[in-house]
């Protein structure tokens, strides 16, 4: 595969804007959890079906106010609730590591399935493993098997289902006012069971102290991992 063409600091949607007109399409956005990305994408224009396979996000995001170009559906990433060749694009905003490691191929497979022939896309975004944000994760939530078997399931599976690729990368710069800010984070999703007592505990603490600014909070960088095929393969 080519090397990695670099966007710049942005956004998740940001940087899927910068690359693609989304007003008009219908986007399938997988695993799309609260459905933040779902909302944005909505914002350009895009018509969106937001999937998520955690049954309690899912009825969340059900109960939600309507947002107008999105509807949400619950269930799992290799089985879609999309007709095949229906949808412009599918994308994935950093959900493709949650799928069960012997599952993503049959994911990638089911995304090419309901794509249109010919013009469809698909984009994968993906946390990089470089920068100060991961290594404070990885004492209680180690994503690495989860995040390189994303990475080999592209380079494995995607070059026969699609004609053509770009690889891209953004970087971002998460920020917290303190570290139960970020201790909030990790522990206020449905779709985990990490703990509070997981994150606090002196490893994390001090590699978290190793971020705080001259402003008093707490600063990170988080390298991002962009990857689009065009052209859904006969």
């Amino acid at each position: 595969m080519t090397d990695r063409k670099h966007l710049g600091e942005r956004s998740d949607a940001d940087a899927v804007a910068a690359l693609i007109s989304v007003a008009g399409l219908t986007i399938v956005d997988v695993g799309c959890g609260a459905g933040k990305s779902s909302r944005e994408l909505a914002a350009m224009g895009a018509d969106v079906i937001g999937v998520e396979p955690d049954p309690v996000q899912a009825a969340k995001n059900r109960a939600a106010a309507a947002t107008l170009g999105v509807v949400f559906h619950e269930a799992r990433a290799e089985r879609l609730p999309v007709e095949s060749g229906s949808a412009d694009g599918v994308i994935f905003f950093r959900s493709l590591h949650h799928v069960p490691v012997e599952a993503m191929e049959a994911t990638l497979a089911e995304a090419a399935r309901v794509l249109r022939p010919e013009a469809g896309f698909l984009c994968v975004i993906e946390p990089g493993m470089e920068g100060t944000h991961f290594p404070i994760m990885r004492p209680f939530n180690d994503e690495t098997r989860a995040r390189k078997a994303a990475q080999a399931a592209l380079v494995n599976s995607a070059p026969r289902l699609f004609r053509e690729f770009d690889r891209f990368r953004y970087v971002q710069h998460p920020r917290y006012a303190d570290f139960e800010a970020m201790v909030a984070r990790f522990t206020g999703q449905t779709f985990n069971t990490i703990r509070r007592e997981q994150v606090e505990t002196d490893e994390v603490r001090a590699l978290f102290q190793a971020g705080r600014t001259e402003a008093g909070d707490y600063r990170f960088e988080q390298p991002m991992l962009l990857d689009v095929f065009r052209g859904p393969a006969p």
